[in-house]
């Protein structure tokens, strides 16, 4: 048997699948389309509302209360520094970004990891499917979105949103396959429905592990901001692809600041969030 003719047939298969959608379900996707940048804009707007000095005020007095006044002044000085070299506007695209794809990913993948922590056959399938979104290259997953949806957020949306599942669904089932035995039986000893169980026991314990898996949601949704500069994201993503493609090396190494001052501010955030709920 020539195995080339099988991944012939099989890449024929795909493309006929692909055109079959864009014939069949155009319409389908437009709507999905619509929904994605409504909820960009939305976000987008909100984030844009407040003056940047402000934006910088609340993130100095919470990091203050919440993490302490060296991690408080770094962070608004950080913040600062975006303003000063003019990316305030594609930082705050950058958050909408990440914020709503992550919001999207954590609809998706807290659920699906409660029913994974709850049942192994579907625990182990689905680490096969979680398995191959994680090993797959990132940029992979924009060219389906690029056929289906177009260019511009919401292809961002979807292909970020895909990338930052697997984290919070595994971390979620992670968190209900560790509630303590004795719990478990007490659930069963005093009379408790599954359901009750769940909401009462098994998911106050996994909280802490729920909330970790929000903290790399976040953090491998800023792994695909710059990949998604390439659909027309907006924000830092897409000044680093333009600075890249024009060879502006400031603009590019300006960006990159923006990105991981960003990151850092919200990253320890959540961690301090997923400690919170240790306790």
């Amino acid at each position: 048997m020539d195995i080339s003719k099988i991944t012939e047939w099989l890449d024929e298969q795909i493309n006929d699948g692909y055109f079959w959608l864009t014939d069949h379900a155009s319409s389908l996707f437009d709507s999905f389309r619509s929904l994605l940048d409504g909820l960009f804009g939305i976000i987008d707007k909100l984030l844009a509302l407040p003056p940047w000095w402000a934006v910088v005020l609340l993130v100095l007095l919470a990091g203050w209360f919440l993490l302490g006044r060296v991690f408080a002044i770094g962070a608004a000085l950080g913040l600062v520094l975006c303003q000063a070299m003019g990316l305030w506007s594609e930082t705050m695209t950058t958050l909408t970004l990440v914020f709503s794809a992550t919001l999207m990913a954590l609809i998706i993948g807290i659920p699906l990891g409660v029913l994974a922590g709850l049942s192994v056959g579907l625990s182990r399938a689905s680490d096969v499917v979680l398995d191959f979104i994680q090993t797959m290259p990132a940029y992979i997953w924009l060219l389906p979105g690029l056929v289906l949806l177009g260019y511009g957020p919401a292809t961002a949306m979807a292909a970020t949103c895909l990338v930052a599942i697997p984290p919070a669904m595994r971390l979620t089932a992670h968190g209900i396959r560790m509630t303590p035995t004795a719990f478990r039986e007490l659930a069963t000893a005093l009379g408790m429905k599954p359901l009750q169980a769940l909401f009462k026991i098994r998911l106050p314990f996994a909280l802490p592990s729920i909330l970790a898996g929000v903290n790399q949601s976040l953090m491998l949704g800023f792994g695909m901001v710059v990949i998604a500069g390439i659909v027309g994201s907006g924000g830092l993503g897409q000044t680093v692809y333009n600075a890249v493609i024009n060879l502006q090396i400031d603009q590019s190494i300006n960006a990159g600041i923006a990105i991981v001052v960003l990151s850092i501010v919200l990253d320890r955030f959540t961690q301090r969030l997923a400690k919170g709920g240790a306790k």
